[in-house]
């Protein structure tokens, strides 16, 4: 289903999985959790090494993979005893194309300093 925005025309399921993938990661213990899954790569994470990296207690820590494997940002697989949890990149790659075909007009997003940056910098160069 698509509908009319601005005068551009966006697939509504794509706005519905950006959604649900924004607001998982608008709570600041997931999106600590989604950046430590980032940043290992594909090996990935067991449960027990993202709690212990995050300070995070076992039942807080599965209530928020839970919210972002719900949204398709995480997904695990069953080694042995253990779970592994991956960040899927593939999602998360969707999102900023999203972003940027939305948002942005399908241009790069260019940061705007915001007027404190702008006193750090030095002279010329914004």
């Amino acid at each position: 289903m698509k509908k009319a925005l601005l005068n551009q025309t966006i697939d509504t399921l794509d706005e519905d999985l950006a959604v649900k993938s924004l607001a998982a990661l608008a709570q600041a213990q997931r999106l600590r959790a989604f950046r430590a899954l980032v940043v290992a790569g594909p090996e990935g994470l067991t449960p027990g090494v993202i709690a212990e990296q995050l300070g995070m207690t076992p039942s807080a820590l599965s209530f928020h993979l839970k919210e972002l494997s719900q949204a398709g940002l995480v997904s695990s697989e069953a080694r042995g005893r253990h779970l592994i949890y991956r960040a899927e990149f593939a999602r998360m790659n969707d999102l900023l194309v999203y972003l940027t075909e939305q948002c942005c007009q399908g241009e790069g997003c260019v940061a705007v300093p915001t007027s404190s940056q702008k006193k750090r910098m030095p002279d010329g160069l914004i």
